[in-house]
């Protein structure tokens, strides 16, 4: 970020300013506007809808308009906007008539993030919400008091954030629109890279440039920690200096004597006995992120046996086979896998959890992911039993690409495809048996179709 910019930024976020956010109810808005809130600003906001995260904001005394009109920035000392609200919308083309800056929502966060001495932000493909999630448990565990952004919900929280007191902010960071380069890590961490976001990337070269330059915005006293397996990352990372993590005992970071249903193992660092590990939850890449964790807690000197009790007690971030309820015998999971190596590694771990039969529903999540993805989507959604298609989830996109989800389905052997939720559930409900696990899958609205099934208590 410009050293302008972030001088225009700090001026605005004053105690007595207002400040306005563009789509409010996101899943890093929402935190933001508490966290500036708390700092004494007067948070205004608007959002196409009301939503459960919008009434949380009114309850914190935030004002929030359904809706955007240019009427909504009055008073205003700056406004700041989600990566989909554009230009054209009615208060973004406001406030730069009337002369009122506008920031970027990832250009406010890394200005919050200067004010912290250590700020460990988690990159990657896959894997961020947990890994940062994993990391929050065991710094909470060692009462380090962090402040928290998730892009997700942590039960531990009972939010998607925390404002802690301590002098560590631990942040989940997007690339998408390289949002991340607008942060300052002291620890950043990299899971994985792979193609993915191809209606901002050009292709898997950029996306690894992206990844490269937001290592290299560590300071020279810094950590880079990566996952040593991953070729893309491997490759991205070249000629840096970086800790690894991954399942091989060429890493600084691994585990031995692993369980097989990935669970159990003895965490080695530096070649030494670090902790031993028991996580609830399943999947070799559960492991491989708790991997990452604790490389983390190593270098910031927490000890093994504090890592140990944080991570035993993470039971999994919403939307990661969150367990919602049950369904005619059948056990019901939500997940928020939307990529292909996404869904193969969560069917993985199902597939240790000793179900007869794996029933998934699945919504692809934007027309460009579904049309770059085609062919990887297809491979993999034949692993489960029975397959339910619902129809893409349009997010910010429109289908200029002319692909649907019966497309997929005509490609995968038994597959059905529905076009809305509530014949997604209506199915689920009529073929499911004991024994079974349903499975919601996707980044969009699709858990909806899990919820409706689910036994009232």
């Amino acid at each position: 970020m410009e050293a302008h910019t972030v001088k225009k930024i700090r001026a605005c976020f004053a105690p007595g300013n207002r400040v306005h956010l563009v789509g409010i109810g996101g899943v890093s808005m929402r935190p933001l506007a508490i966290v500036l809130a708390e700092r004494g600003m007067v948070i205004s906001g608007s959002d196409m809808n009301a939503t459960v995260s919008t009434e949380e904001l009114r309850a914190c005394g935030i004002t929030v308009h359904i809706g955007h009109s240019a009427e909504n920035i009055h008073g205003a000392c700056c406004v700041i906007r989600t990566a989909a609200a554009h230009n054209d919308n009615p208060e973004i083309a406001a406030a730069r008539a009337a002369g009122i800056p506008v920031f970027e929502r990832a250009e406010a966060w890394g200005v919050l993030m200067q004010e912290y001495k250590n700020a460990i932000c988690i990159a990657g493909t896959h894997g961020k919400t947990t890994t940062t999630a994993m990391i929050t448990h065991i710094f909470m565990e060692a009462d380090r008091d962090p402040t928290v952004m998730i892009g997700g919900y942590l039960p531990l929280l009972h939010a998607g954030h925390r404002v802690g007191g301590g002098d560590t902010i631990i942040a989940e960071s997007c690339e998408y629109c390289n949002s991340f380069h607008n942060f300052f890590p002291t620890v950043a961490v990299i899971n994985n890279i792979e193609e993915d976001h191809l209606d901002f990337f050009q292709n898997l070269t950029e996306i690894k440039a992206s990844f490269r330059h937001f290592a290299e915005l560590t300071p020279p006293d810094g950590k880079i920690i990566a996952n040593g397996e991953d070729i893309n990352t491997v490759d991205a990372l070249h000629g840096l200096s970086y800790v690894t993590f991954g399942l091989g005992a060429d890493n600084d970071v691994h585990p031995e004597h692993v369980s097989e249903d990935w669970r159990h193992c003895t965490v080695i660092c530096g070649g030494k006995p670090y902790c031993t590990l028991s996580l609830a939850v399943y999947g070799q890449f559960n492991l491989i992120n708790a991997m990452g964790a604790c490389a983390v807690a190593w270098q910031m000197g927490i000890d093994g046996q504090t890592a140990a009790r944080g991570l035993a007690g993470f039971r999994g971030a919403g939307r990661r086979l969150e367990y919602k309820g049950r369904c005619r015998g059948a056990d019901v999971y939500d997940d928020y896998a939307h990529h292909p190596h996404e869904v193969r590694s969560m069917l993985q771990a199902v597939r240790t959890m000793g179900y007869q039969r794996v029933i998934m529903a699945f919504q692809p999540h934007t027309y460009t992911r579904t049309k770059a993805l085609f062919e990887q989507f297809v491979t993999e959604l034949q692993e489960p039993d029975v397959l339910v298609l619902a129809e893409i989830y349009a997010a910010r996109e429109r289908n200029t690409a002319n692909i649907h989800s019966s497309d997929l389905a005509a490609r995968i052997p038994g597959a059905v495809c529905f076009d809305t939720l509530p014949e997604v559930s209506a199915y689920l409900q009529s073929i499911a048996r004991a024994g079974d696990v349903i499975l919601t899958v996707g980044a969009g609205d699709i858990y909806k179709a899990g919820e409706a099934i689910c036994e009232k208590k």
